[in-house]
């Protein structure tokens, strides 16, 4: 006989003996595969409601100040990579130019900006819509679902990849067309926003959140031999 045979008039002799003991097994199996069912369907979520709670959670966090980093791509020039550190009106954004570090700070009316190859602070009034002014950038994060059809691309152990697409209905002119948004299972952090506009593809990654008043707070006394520039 061959195993084939034999597992197969195993499996019958072996269900007609214990016919009820399976069949009360099986009404176990099934009530517990109608549990996990009904659980699953419980604890599933919509993209929009995953997107909304990441967004409770920046919200929750903003208070304690926000730390990330923001890749800015420019066609021809390549690309600017500044980190940032927000805490209320005050910021701190560093950046390299053209292997020159540029470290910005501003409290919403001031503004001060130290060159490291010049050596000097130079000292003005904060300009909303300076590169300075990276409220905007947090900004995107905020309402996303808003306007936008958001679609579950891919989800992994450690994390849900949405794109959102804008809708028709949509009228606000400078909401980009498109963005790519992924969200940290368990927390709910927002691991990276990427989306482009004018040619221009802007990616913030990294996000963290708690920032110290020291880190956002302009220090003479920290650059002792600096020159001060002040052009207010």
């Amino acid at each position: 006989m061959s195993f084939a045979k034999f597992f197969l008039y195993f499996c019958t002799y072996y269900v007609q003996r214990n016919k009820i003991i399976i069949c009360i097994k099986m009404k176990k199996i099934i009530a517990l595969l109608a549990i996990l069912v009904l659980s699953i369907t419980a604890f599933a979520q919509s993209p929009k409601t995953i997107i909304a709670r990441m967004e409770a959670v920046m919200e929750k966090h903003e208070k304690d100040g926000i730390v990330m980093t923001v890749d800015v791509k420019v066609p021809i020039m390549g690309t600017m990579t500044t980190k940032s550190w927000m805490l209320g009106d005050k910021m701190r954004m560093e950046a390299t130019v053209a292997g020159i570090k540029v470290i910005t700070w501003t409290d919403g009316k001031t503004e001060w900006t130290y060159n490291t190859k010049t050596n000097k602070v130079e000292i003005k009034k904060a300009v909303y819509g300076s590169s300075s002014d990276s409220g905007g950038d947090i900004e995107l994060f905020s309402g996303i679902a808003n306007g936008y059809e958001v679609i579950l691309d891919k989800e992994t152990e450690k994390a849900w990849y949405f794109t959102c697409k804008k809708l028709k209905t949509n009228t606000d002119k400078d909401a980009p067309k498109k963005m790519t948004v992924v969200v940290a299972k368990g927390n709910y952090y927002p691991l990276s926003l990427s989306t482009k506009m004018s040619g221009i593809t802007l990616t913030m990654r990294g996000i963290s959140f708690g920032v110290t008043e020291k880190q956002v707070t302009f220090n003479k006394s920290d650059y002792p031999t600096a020159t001060i520039e002040d052009k207010r």
